[in-house]
This record gives C-alpha cells, sequence and structure tokens, in this order.
C-alpha cells in the first residue's frame, strides 16, 4: 500500500481540485472495491471542505467480467431505471461527480464484442441526459485513477502483483504531481500554462490543422467560432474544476465533415475491456471509410458502428511529446493516461464548450455549428516525437503549431 501521507495528499487534490467540492454541494463517488483506503479519505475530505452528503457506489471488475460472461442476453436489452433516473438527478441539482478508474484493460478480452457493443447503446442512450450535462459542464465532474492488479501487472509485467501495484501507485503519485510539496498550488500553475495556450489557440481561429508523422498525413477542418477547452473547467455557477486528473492537453471539436486522409495510432487503446492496437483510419468527408488494426479489429469495427456518428471525430487535442506522463516511457493501456502523453483525437460526441455560446445550444444547434453528436466519445492516440501540425488560417497561410512533437509556439 502507498504511504498514507500520499494517499490523504491525493484526497485532498481530488476535492479541492478534481471536483471542487463546495459548501452544501454533494458528492457521488463512483469506486472499485479495493481502495477504501482511498474512497474513506476523499469521503471524509469531503465532508471537512463542507460537503452536504457523500454517496459511495461501489463496483467489482470480477462480479462485472461475471455479469458479461453468464447473464442471460435479456440483461444487456435494459438499463437499469433508478440508476439512470438518480444519476440525471444528481446533474440536475448541480452536485459533484467522481469516477475513481482501475479496471483491467484486458477484463473483457473473452466476451463478445457484439454484447459490449449492445449494452454500450442501452447505457449511453439511458444516461443521455446525464451524460449532456456533463459535456456542457453544467456539473462538476471528474475521473482520476487507483492501481487494480490486473492494470498494474500489465503495465509493470516483470514485477509480481503487489510490486507492480505499488510501483503503479508511486507512479500515478508522481505524475499527478502528488509527490510535490503543495499539489494542489502545483495544479494551479498548470492549469494557468494550459489556459495561456488555450487564449493564444482561440486568438488565432484556424481554419484548418494539419497532421503529419509516419502513417499520418490528415486535415481536420474547425468550426466558426471554435473554442479551445483544458486543463481547468468552470460550471455554470462558474466553480472551477478539473475533469481529468491527470490532464496535459488542450483541445477543441472538429467541423463533422471536414476530415480527410489517414491517421495512424501510436499507443494501444483500451475499449470495454479489450485492447486495440497499431490501427489506423481513412477519412473522406469527415467519416471513417477504411479502417485497419493489428489486434482487437472486431473490438474497433463494433466500436465504429455504434451509431451512425461514431465514424466521425468529435475532438482533436494537443499534448506536447515531453509531459510528465511522456516522459515516463511508459505505456499505461488506459486512456486517461496515454492520451495525455500523446496528441490524440476522439471518434464520436463533440464537447459543446467547443464551441463559443454551444452549452445553451440544442442538439439541433450543435449541428448546425458543425459539431458532431453520437452515444460514442472514444480518444485514440496518434502523436509522437515525429509529429508535425500547421495551422491553417482563413487566407490559406500555414504556421507552425507542433514541430517534433512538440509546441512550436
Amino acid at each position: 500500500m502507498p504511504t498514507i501521507d500520499y494517499l490523504e495528499k491525493y484526497a485532498d487534490l481530488i476535492v479541492r481540485t478534481a471536483v471542487h467540492i463546495q459548501r452544501g454541494q454533494s458528492l457521488w463517488i463512483n469506486a472499485p472495491i479495493h481502495v477504501p483506503e482511498l474512497v474513506r479519505l476523499i469521503v471524509k475530505r469531503a465532508y471537512e471542505a463542507g460537503a452536504k452528503q457523500v454517496h459511495v457506489e461501489w463496483r467489482d471488475e470480477q462480479v462485472t467480467k461475471l455479469t458479461y460472461g453468464l447473464a442471460p442476453d435479456e440483461a444487456f436489452e435494459q438499463y437499469p431505471a433508478w440508476r439512470a433516473q438518480a444519476m440525471t438527478s444528481l446533474a440536475e441539482q448541480g452536485d459533484a461527480y467522481l469516477l475513481i478508474h482501475s479496471e483491467d484493460p484486458e477484463l473483457l478480452k473473452d466476451i463478445s464484442p457484439e454484447r459490449i457493443k449492445q449494452y454500450s447503446r442501452i447505457s449511453s442512450a439511458a444516461l443521455a441526459t446525464f451524460r449532456a450535462y456533463m459535456s456542457s459542464k453544467r456539473m462538476t465532474w471528474s475521473i482520476v485513477a487507483a492501481p487494480s492488479d490486473g492494470w498494474a501487472k500489465l503495465v509493470f509485467p516483470q514485477l509480481d502483483a503487489a510490486a507492480a501495484v505499488e510501483a503503479l501507485w508511486d507512479t500515478i503519485f508522481r505524475i499527478v504531481r502528488v509527490d510535490q510539496a503543495d499539489p494542489v498550488l502545483a495544479w494551479e500553475r498548470h492549469n494557468d500554462n494550459l489556459l495561456a495556450k488555450r487564449s493564444y489557440l482561440d486568438g488565432k481561429q484556424y481554419k484548418k490543422l494539419h497532421y503529419r508523422a509516419p502513417g499520418t498525413d490528415l486535415t481536420i477542418e474547425l468550426p466558426d467560432n471554435h473554442r479551445w477547452n483544458g486543463g481547468i473547467s468552470w460550471n455554470e455557477h462558474g466553480n472551477t474544476f478539473n475533469p481529468n486528473v491527470p490532464t496535459e492537453e488542450v483541445y477543441t471539436a472538429p467541423s463533422r465533415g471536414g476530415t480527410n486522409g489517414v491517421v495512424r495510432s501510436t499507443k494501444p487503446l483500451s475499449y470495454q475491456g479489450n485492447l486495440i492496437e497499431n490501427f489506423s483510419l481513412t477519412f473522406e468527408s469527415g467519416r471513417v471509410v477504411h479502417f485497419e488494426a493489428e489486434k482487437g479489429r472486431d473490438s474497433l469495427q463494433a466500436m465504429l458502428d455504434l451509431d451512425n456518428h461514431s465514424r466521425y471525430l468529435g475532438e482533436a487535442a494537443l499534448v506536447p511529446h515531453h509531459s510528465p506522463i511522456s516522459d515516463s516511457n511508459i505505456i499505461f493501456f488506459n486512456t486517461l493516461f496515454d492520451e495525455n502523453a500523446s496528441n490524440h483525437l476522439a471518434l464520436g460526441n463533440a464537447y459543446p464548450t467547443c464551441v463559443e455560446g454551444g452549452a445553451a445550444m440544442t442538439k439541433e444547434q450543435l449541428e448546425q455549428a458543425g459539431l458532431n453528436q453520437s452515444i460514442l466519445h472514444v480518444d485514440f492516440m496518434i502523436g509522437s516525437a515525429d509529429m508535425d501540425i500547421d495551422g491553417i488560417t482563413a487566407d490559406g497561410q500555414r504556421e507552425a503549431v507542433f514541430r517534433k512533437g512538440n509546441w512550436a509556439f
């Protein structure tokens, strides 16, 4: 187990920076059963910060695996109405939601992709209102991480399970800046740096981004009045929070029909308990028209076919190659970490806040503004030390945004 000092600092960072609990606000924690010490510290710190009520929803990945493997088909045809109602109520009341991610990236590797796809459709439809609140930042939420045996052994295969978990804890603490004297202050400075990048790119209003790297030659058109997000966010009451801890990205939304060319992945993608590796996507007029994968092709196809808009991009994110996660030279097999080590894109839904005034727009207005609408949102990594990105202005001028994997300004 990690030292109690670091666990306490992690819990404090989660409460004060990640979800940034306000006095009188309630908190819902979705947590794995194997990290009770961390969860109890978060609960304690949340109440000390003035939380009205803290609800903990425990989950067990082995129960999840048994359910997918043994439950009848009818179990995957209906999502629990009580949970959808509770989550929607949470969002409508302006409370906070925390997900502690910990699952084995290959937990469901022996499960039929069709079964996983079916339940993903059902759950996404049932939680559509809740996720709309999240994506428009009308509520406070965050995703953080804690090790599990399966995940840790995949990251550190040379170690036994206990040593691998300890090594992953140490790595997480370092990457989320818990090893620093004042993690909250360190995150304030980090958020300020990301805000500066966002401000610069907002001012440029590039018409297109052109990506070039081995296996990648891709042009992404950006919508008019697009906005860059990343790092710190604000909910509708003006309270700050960090949706992802860690994070190194700034991101915006592509124009739905404006992506053309080919892009190759540079890190494995963990999707619904399966790994997809060494894959490429070819886009024409915004849509994936061809794909290949050395591993997990069936899972990739299930993801691409989830709904009518899952083959379009919803996010383009910029992350420097020289960042704490990338510099660790560790492949985490976990999107929360790997996406923050690499430039990445996301298939599926676009965040409304990536266009001016988007948080107040209807679904139809967002579509008219060029933002893709889908029940899917999955990030995949494309960056490397060999990637160059040009910003193309409305009058066709090219300006360097990234060179050799890092910021060019």
